[in-house]
This record gives C-alpha cells, sequence and structure tokens, in this order.
C-alpha cells in the first residue's frame, strides 16, 4: 500500500504558495488543495449574504453550510467553486483580498476551514498551502515548506495579478495592501502566520515557479526515494 503524506506549504501573500504547490501536485500526481481559495471563498459568500466580521455565530454556521470545491482544468490550472459556481476570477479581486484576512481570523471559521481540510487529507496524499498549515493544521506532516520573499516581489507578483483580472491597481497601493496583511496574518490571536521549527526556508525573491517547483520536488523525492 503506497504511503500518504502531507506537504505543507506556508507562507505570505505574494510568496508564491498557489501555484507552486500546484505545480508540486502536478509533478508528483497528488491532490492540490488551495486552503487560502478556501477562505477567499468564504470571505466572498458572507460578503454576498452581509454577514458581518463581527458576526462570529453568523460566520461560523456560513462556514459549514458552504460547499467548496476544486476542480482541475486539462492544462494544470484549478478551478474554484463555491455551491456549485465558478467562483475562480471574483476570489481574487481586491475587494475580496482586502477583507479575506479579517474575515478568516473568526475562530468559528478557521475551526470550520480547519476540519474541512483535515478530511481532505484522509484518503489521498496531498499539498496544502496556507499560513498555518505545518503549524496548526498539519503539525506532523511529513514535508514542511515555508516560502518568503521581499514585499516589492510579493507586490509586483500580486499586481500583474490584478491587472489580469481588470483592475486598477499601482504597485506602491498594492505593497501597502500586502504589508498591512502581514501584519493582521502575523498578529491575529488564531492560528498566526509563523514558520513551523522544522519547515524548509525558500526563499523565491529571483526564482521562477520552476524553479519553486523543483526544489520543492526534488527535497520530497529525496525522503520518499533515498
Amino acid at each position: 500500500m503506497t504511503e500518504k503524506y502531507v506537504i505543507a506549504i506556508d507562507g505570505p501573500a505574494g510568496s508564491g504558495k498557489s501555484t507552486t504547490a500546484s505545480g508540486v501536485a502536478k509533478r508528483l500526481g497528488i491532490v492540490h488543495l488551495d486552503t487560502g481559495a478556501m477562505y477567499r471563498a468564504l470571505t466572498l459568500a458572507a460578503l454576498d449574504r452581509n454577514i458581518r466580521v463581527d458576526e462570529p455565530e453568523k460566520l461560523g454556521v456560513l462556514s459549514q453550510q458552504v460547499q467548496i470545491t476544486f476542480q482541475r482544468n486539462p492544462d494544470g490550472s484549478q478551478l474554484v467553486f463555491l455551491d456549485n459556481k465558478d467562483v475562480t476570477a471574483d476570489i481574487r479581486s481586491g475587494h475580496v483580498s482586502s477583507l479575506v484576512s479579517l474575515y478568516c481570523r473568526v475562530p468559528a471559521v478557521r475551526e470550520a476551514m480547519v476540519q474541512k481540510q483535515r478530511e481532505a487529507a484522509k484518503n489521498a496524499s496531498i499539498v496544502m498551502e496556507g499560513r498555518d498549515i505545518g503549524t496548526v493544521v498539519f503539525p506532523d506532516a511529513r514535508f514542511k515548506f515555508f516560502l518568503s520573499a521581499s514585499l516589492e516581489e510579493r507586490a509586483k507578483r500580486r499586481l500583474r495579478d490584478l491587472v489580469k483580472l481588470g483592475e486598477k491597481a499601482d504597485l506602491a497601493g498594492v505593497m501597502r495592501d500586502i504589508a498591512q496583511r502581514d501584519r493582521q496574518d502575523s498578529t491575529r490571536e488564531t492560528s498566526p502566520l509563523k514558520r513551523a521549527n522544522d519547515a524548509v526556508l525558500l526563499d523565491t525573491t529571483g526564482l521562477t515557479i520552476e524553479q519553486q517547483i523543483d526544489r520543492i520536488v526534488s527535497l520530497v523525492n529525496s525522503k520518499l526515494n533515498p
């Protein structure tokens, strides 16, 4: 029987977690679960229902009720569905990006999302990325990585994403938004962003996505096939 394992990839906004995790999963032939997309989808659902961030009971119920699923395209890209509706582009909007950190810090939301994430890893090897995967969701994960990059590099990446979505933005503004997100993620009481003691640190500044994928896959394979 093939051993099941978890690859946890953590890091701040714009460090390349999602794209790298998707590429690693495709290269290794295992499942990719984008936890950031899960929190973004929940935030979108709350906004659509006019549920405020200071309504934890309503957010807790919503977190349990919503169905968040993923579908991989033949080209390797991944679609995100919220209650069977494709929200792949919607969850990357500037509005959702500016609020997701506030919604995902609500304990009831995180408890529900972590439960969904752990359930997903029971039956298959999985790549999961976020901000607390190696510290909270899967502290015993066999493979842990923490991606980082300079603030300017991360802002440039996010700016390119926003431009592709047709949104107006500038580098200075995006840098301010990401710096604020970093502060919120690192100082929240529930599951703050931090590197697990046993996580491999990978600075992605100046690296291409393929180089990031290569380094992680190489380290994983070296342990799976010593």
